[in-house]
C-alpha cells in the first residue's frame, strides 16, 4: 500500500465481497433450496443451477442465492423457498429445472406467487 486512496479501494473491494457472500438480507430477495441427501436425490443440483443460469440471464445481481440441509418435507423436495424483503417466506415444493425458471420470472421479477407450487406461506 502506498496511499490512503489505495487503502480505500481495498475496503471498498473488501466490503463488496462481504456483500455478496453475506446478502445484506434486509435489502436482497433470497433464494434458499434444500440441499440434503433428500434433495439432491430428487433433482435440486439441477434446480439450483437453474435458478443461477436464469439470474445470470436475466442479469439479476440483487439476489442471494443460499442452500441449506434437508427441510424436513422429503415427500417435497426440491424445495426451493423466495424471500422478497418485505413480505413472508413462499416455500415451493417438487422444484425442476423448469419450474425454478419460472418462480424466477413469475416471482421474483413480477412478483406473482405460483399458489398451485406453494407448500408453506
Amino acid at each position: 500500500m502506498k496511499s490512503l486512496e489505495e487503502l480505500a479501494r481495498i475496503r471498498d473491494e473488501a466490503r463488496k465481497m462481504m456483500e455478496i457472500r453475506d446478502g445484506e438480507s434486509g435489502e436482497k430477495t433470497k433464494i434458499i433450496i434444500g440441499m440434503g441427501t433428500c434433495g439432491i436425490a430428487a433433482g435440486a443440483r439441477e434446480t439450483m443451477g437453474a435458478v443461477l443460469e436464469e439470474l445470470e440471464k436475466r442479469n439479476l445481481n440483487n439476489v442471494l442465492v443460499t442452500q441449506t440441509g434437508c427441510m424436513g418435507l422429503c415427500e417435497q423436495e426440491p424445495i426451493l423457498e423466495v424471500e422478497i424483503p418485505g413480505q413472508p417466506r413462499i416455500s415451493y415444493g417438487k422444484v425442476s429445472a423448469e419450474k425454478a425458471r419460472q418462480i424466477i420470472a413469475r416471482h421474483v421479477v413480477n412478483g406473482n406467487i405460483i399458489g398451485e407450487w406453494v407448500i408453506n406461506r
